[in-house]
């Protein structure tokens, strides 16, 4: 028995939330009618100890597979804000920076204080990835099968969110960019340091503050065959592989993208605290579902989002 046996943080950290764990409990009944987890909860009886209830520790288990498959795919979660809420619509006041005028002394005062606007998001977003079984499989199928559809669900779910925050950057007017216009690479086809340094000048520029520059793997190999990138570099203790996030360089911290959301021809560099929000009304859960007529037994991964760009000129698109 390993530890992620003894200690199923993630599941934990759940069911501590009052919320969730009256649902969760509110639900054990159709858990505990579920030949899927009635299966785990035979297979490892005394699995997850330090669950007391054998069914509790089949859900745990289920659960935290799931997340653990989405989390190398989760990578949206690293290109902007990250805001859980209770509402469908969230609003967002934008500061417009106030301006001073010259003037003689005793002379009228111009009252040009901060003002603002405002920008709703709807997290309206539902992503769902679902697998099923017959009660025939699941009376011989071993963890190790129903453990990999399993994360099958939850690398679906977080590529999708992936996609999502990805394209929208992608779908920014090239004249809202930073520098109003898409950055052009000095040697076509391939991403140099000073590709990456006239981007950063143009979000600099709209005086916003760039700190992270999101690659796709090929363009990665690109920067790697570049002296002054290399040079530049600082992996840093920070630093989360299994996620892409490598390391900083010129205070953008690097990620790479291995989904493949992020296109061989584009780069971005990002003020992650202005340019973009990903609201989370719902965050990754499991269910479980029945189809009684044909004895067919799923389990469903899902979460409820909401994504919108708030600041475009917080984003520089460099085009390779």
């Amino acid at each position: 028995m390993g530890w992620q046996d003894i200690m199923p943080k993630k599941f934990e950290a759940l069911y501590s939330d009052p919320k969730m764990k009256d649902e969760l409990n509110e639900l054990m009944s159709k858990f505990s009618s579920n030949p899927i987890f009635v299966h785990i909860s035979e297979l490892f009886p005394s699995g997850y100890e330090s669950i007391t209830s054998s069914m509790l520790g089949a859900v745990a288990r289920i659960h935290d597979t799931i997340v653990e498959a989405a989390q190398p795919n989760l990578i949206a979660r690293q290109l902007v804000q990250v805001i859980k809420t209770s509402d469908p619509v969230v609003r967002f006041p934008r500061a417009k920076r106030a301006r001073a005028y010259k003037s003689a002394e005793l002379a009228q005062v111009w009252i040009t204080g901060e003002k603002y606007e405002v920008q709703d998001v709807k997290a309206d977003l539902e992503i769902r990835a679902a697998a099923e079984w017959t009660r025939k499989f699941l009376e011989d199928a071993p963890w190790s099968v129903l453990e990999r559809q399993a994360a099958e669900l939850g690398r679906a779910v977080g590529l999708l969110e992936t996609e999502e925050v990805v394209g929208m950057f992608m779908r920014i007017p090239e004249d809202e960019l930073a520098g109003g216009s898409e950055i052009s690479v000095i040697n076509s086809g391939k991403l140099g340091y000073e590709d990456v340094v006239n981007a950063r000048k143009a979000v600099l520029k709209e005086m916003f503050h760039p700190d992270c520059l999101l690659v796709s793997v090929s363009r990665e190999a690109d920067l790697w065959k570049d002296d002054k990138f290399i040079h530049s570099f600082y992996f840093g203790e920070a630093a989360d592989k299994q996620r892409g996030v490598l390391g900083s360089f010129l205070g953008l911290e690097l990620i790479i993208d291995n989904s493949g959301s992020v296109p061989d021809d584009k780069a971005l560099i990002i003020d992650r605290k202005a340019a973009g929000i990903l609201l989370i009304r719902r965050d990754l859960t499991i269910s479980s579902y029945e189809t009684m007529k044909d004895e067919v037994y799923g389990v469903m991964a899902s979460e409820r989002i909401g994504v919108d760009i708030l600041r475009s000129k917080a984003v520089a698109r460099i085009s390779i």
